[in-house]
């Protein structure tokens, strides 16, 4: 069991690009982490547990939580990071792929906050949902993932009204682009140009004229997560995005 002077956090989709910055950056500042994801973990790290689940699957849920309960024996912040994007345009989406990504994307955090909220009440503890900039406003060919990342948002406002009388704190991190693998992914199926001029030329397109850096999205959520830091905010889309949405149109 940790000792109570360790603050406790659970990262989902922690072998992804910003998961695992985040699993890093937590780990750095001696937080214990538990990092899941369902795919294979992240390479072992002092401060880090790795258990492989898929959130998305209630049985799952319940056995990291069983686990945690057990052996860490709190729980100071959880960190809603799983996702998968499917980039296919509305007519060409199947049903099955559709509800993946509701799955992964939505119901996931639905379940890690129903069977961790006892933990999180008894530690006072705050719930970060990695939502995205599509929430807000998005582009074509991405439906299914921009509509779960704007029902992330609205169940995060959902979660600070029902949580917060218990001590629970709720927000979301709405990252612009950020070079990461999902990035990187969505960009190599575009015809011309190699992938880095790519992301250059996307980069450009923001008042930052860069895209964000995954350590970047990982210190949002720290701050968010940390109960002497961000003590009175709950309720919120903290948006890094490089100044992004704030443009009326890229220029």
């Amino acid at each position: 069991m940790s000792s109570s002077l360790n603050r406790v956090a659970l990262i989902t989709g922690a072998s992804g690009g910003i998961g695992q910055a985040a699993v890093q950056l937590f780990a750095a500042a001696k937080w214990e982490v538990v990092a899941v994801d369902r795919r294979e973990g992240p390479r072992p790290t002092v401060g880090v547990s790795f258990i492989q689940a898929d959130v998305s699957i209630p049985e799952d849920v319940i056995r990291v939580f069983a686990r945690i309960s057990g052996q860490e024996g709190r729980l100071d912040s959880l960190v809603n990071n799983a996702a998968i994007q499917i980039s296919k345009p509305i007519l060409e989406t199947s049903v099955a792929e559709w509800d993946d990504v509701m799955a992964s994307n939505l119901r996931s955090v639905y379940l890690t906050a129903k069977h961790g909220f006892d933990l999180l009440r008894a530690a006072r503890g705050s719930i970060v949902n990695v939502s995205s900039v599509h929430a807000l406003a998005t582009s074509a060919s991405i439906a299914a993932y921009a509509a779960s990342k704007g029902g992330l948002l609205a169940l995060t406002r959902a979660m600070a009204i029902e949580f917060g009388r218990e001590g629970v704190r709720v927000n979301a991190v709405l990252p612009g682009a950020v070079d990461s693998p999902m990035l990187r992914g969505s960009l190599g199926r575009l015809e011309g140009r190699d992938l880095e001029a790519k992301l250059q030329a996307l980069g450009r397109r923001s008042p930052l004229g860069r895209v964000g850096r995954q350590s970047e999205i990982a210190e949002a959520i720290l701050f968010l997560a940390d109960g002497e830091r961000s003590s009175f905010l709950t309720g919120q889309g903290l948006t890094v995005d490089g100044g992004a949405i704030a443009q009326l149109s890229p220029e």
